[in-house]
């Protein structure tokens, strides 16, 4: 029996890759680190059976018209905002992704930019590295306290639980705010759900983790900052265009808020001009919220499993529809 035909879009490591060749038909973009032309995908898209696509990827109508044979997608993220799904549904093409295997390491990753962001640990370490230390003074480089502090969380998913409960080793207050409540995080991290208004208003530390969605778009606007605490700050690790980019600067230049910690932003990558960057209160990452080398072995291993699954006309482990 012929083997399905894959592509993907990046180029995955051989360790992870050959144990699929027995199952798969595998071809892959060339470069690891730039993202596929986008021509050569719709051309590679013609004659596959299933891809692999990183969250960097158009999945579109536009792709399926160029896919008569594609039947399914696994997208290497947990988020799919680059993904029509319905459009995906329409054309009879399934869709997966990697949510579960992300949760802990991009929990880690949060609370680390959030640590990092308080105490002002880049901006220290480009002070040593730039010969400015030259005194001791009292107040130098001071930043936030972390502990006692009252943490609010934007979205209450897995993620966010597990941000909440590494906020409990630090004795933080947590409070959140979702779409719809979620009793069983209460219960297991004593989290308060709040109206977002009240969270803006009561929280020392607010932490975006919400998907992207056209109602959590640009969710942090100018009058969102505007109601938070002048000490307090802004972490995002979920989708950059929850945040109005050039409200958040605005309210950083007016003290609105204090700083802010960013591993993802509206368009990427950012050029080293980027306006927030020329701000020394705001710390900036690469989204590297799952960049850990265990996590992302999982998360190829995941969408390839799935591929697998689907062929041998077994359900897929993580459908999105």
């Amino acid at each position: 029996m012929e083997k399905p035909k894959i592509y993907i879009t990046r180029t995955l490591p051989d360790e992870v890759i050959e144990p699929y060749r027995n199952h798969l038909d595998i071809e892959m973009w060339a470069k690891e680190e730039e993202p596929v032309d986008r021509q050569v995908l719709l051309e590679k898209a013609e004659n596959a059976d299933g891809l692999v696509t990183m969250l960097s990827d158009d999945v579109n109508q536009t792709l399926f018209e160029h896919a008569e044979n594609l039947k399914i997608v696994a997208n290497m993220a947990v988020g799919y905002d680059n993904v029509e799904v319905d459009a995906a549904s329409d054309n009879q093409v399934k869709i997966t992704n990697t949510p579960d295997v992300l949760t802990d390491t991009t929990a880690d990753l949060t609370f680390s930019l959030l640590m990092a962001t308080a105490r002002r640990l880049l901006e220290a370490n480009d002070y040593i590295k730039t010969g400015a230390w030259e005194h001791w003074s009292p107040l130098l480089l001071a930043g936030s306290d972390i502990h006692h502090k009252t943490i609010g969380i934007v979205g209450m998913g897995r993620i966010g639980e597990a941000v909440a409960k590494r906020a409990l080793g630090f004795d933080m207050n947590v409070i959140y705010h979702n779409r719809s409540r979620k009793p069983e995080a209460e219960e297991k991290v004593g989290a308060v759900f709040v109206e977002f208004e009240d969270l803006l208003e009561k929280a020392d530390y607010v932490v975006c983790l919400t998907p992207l969605t056209e109602e959590t778009r640009h969710m942090f606007n100018y009058e969102a900052f505007r109601k938070m605490k002048s000490t307090a700050i802004f972490i995002n690790s979920s989708r950059g265009a929850t945040v109005d980019e050039t409200a958040l600067k605005k309210a950083l230049e007016n003290n609105e808020i204090t700083a802010a910690g960013l591993d993802v932003f509206e368009e990427e990558p950012i050029s080293s001009n980027h306006p927030l960057l020329q701000l020394p209160q705001v710390t900036c990452l690469p989204h590297i919220g799952s960049a850990s080398v265990e996590t992302r072995y999982k998360m190829m291993r995941l969408c390839l499993d799935n591929l697998v699954e689907f062929f041998k006309d077994k359900p897929v482990i993580t459908p999105v529809n």
